[in-house]
């Protein structure tokens, strides 16, 4: 059986947490932050996690996360 792809651009924007969970960065804060809100701008700064209803999905594309 040959190995299995990894989705290329979805491993270099997802981490794997120890307990399965999908973890990535939030977009949106890099620039036009004049207009965002502080609590906004706050917000963005904490890590995603990908919806347990994604996880099979992400799984497919993480074969070896």
């Amino acid at each position: 059986m040959p190995k299995m792809k990894t989705h290329s651009s979805t491993k270099k924007r997802f981490r794997v947490t120890a307990s399965g969970k999908f973890k990535y960065a939030k977009g949106g804060k890099s620039h036009l932050l004049s207009s965002k809100n502080r609590k906004r701008k706050r917000e963005l700064r904490k890590a995603g996690y990908v919806t347990s209803t994604n996880r099979d999905k992400m799984k497919v594309l993480l074969p070896y996360g």
